[in-house]
């Protein structure tokens, strides 16, 4: 899918909007000319501008009206004010693509008033590297062909997977919170090299790298968490003894029980 002829709005200047301008940059998926910028900051749309060369505006509607992919990138709440800002000129022959969290498709669907094409993304925070795991689902009224365009804006950032929007609360608790849980264990890996003997900044060093290193061996190696555990595992030794405790501790169930709860709270956050 060439996104070359195309032309993006891109509503909302935040962390994962500037990722997404980065990536689709740097991939030469688009040229800086195809795509617009809307914030309501002076100073964000300026860094917009000088940074990346694209047009930057504060207003949305105007945006739209260019475009002819809408990527919706603001906070959940503000989502119905600045959909309903754009209503007039959104026609149905625009793709909206949204990761505005917990935004169902037929909210923006309803918001815009017809039979939008709307194509609903969970990413994640490790777009910011170019390392992003998202999560596509479309909606009532987009086609196949809006799903592989999006996939195209998303893999500018990382990797995206389909799926059907019933799923993406479940998402939204792997992936989408999924940096948080790893960043948390590395802190408690940092404070338990502490408390065995190693200074701070020792510790940070080694943990940060180890948990790096470990993922980057997932990926590169194509073998399973599970064979790559074992192969670190001997019977008898430090690693087998570090496991055990997390076993009796019941470290898996932690984890299913924790991401259970996340769920839980986007499928009420949504109201699906």
């Amino acid at each position: 899918m060439s996104l070359q002829n195309k032309t993006i709005a891109f509503i909302g200047a935040g962390n994962m909007g500037e990722a997404l301008i980065r990536g689709l940059l740097a991939a030469q998926t688009m040229p800086p000319s195809r795509i617009i910028a809307t914030d309501l900051r002076a100073e964000r749309r300026e860094f917009f501008t000088k940074t990346f060369g694209v047009r930057a505006i504060d207003d949305n509607a105007e945006a739209v009206k260019a475009a002819d992919i809408v990527l919706l990138a603001v906070k959940p709440q503000q989502a119905a004010e600045v959909l309903a800002g754009f209503k007039t000129v959104m026609s149905d022959s625009k793709l909206i693509v949204s990761i505005a969290a917990g935004v169902t498709t037929a909210t923006v669907e309803r918001a815009l008033g017809g039979k939008a094409r709307v194509v609903r993304v969970m990413p994640n925070t490790p777009a910011l590297v170019g390392a992003g795991a998202a999560a596509l689902a479309k909606g009532a009224y987009a086609t196949d062909d809006d799903l592989t365009t999006a996939e195209a804006i998303l893999g500018a950032v990382g990797i995206s997977v389909r799926v059907g929007e019933e799923l993406l609360d479940a998402v939204t608790a792997l992936s989408g919170s999924g940096p948080a849980y790893v960043f948390y264990v590395t802190e408690a890996m940092i404070k338990a090299g502490i408390a065995a003997g190693l200074d701070e900044a020792l510790a940070k060093k080694l943990a940060i790298q180890t948990v790096y290193g470990s993922a980057k061996l997932l990926v590169e190696s194509g073998e399973a968490p599970e064979a790559l555990r074992r192969k670190v595992t001997s019977p008898g030794g430090t690693t087998e003894a570090a496991l055990k405790v997390m076993t009796e501790r019941k470290l898996e169930e932690i984890f299913t029980e924790a991401i259970q709860a996340a769920k839980k709270r986007s499928r009420e956050l949504s109201g699906s």
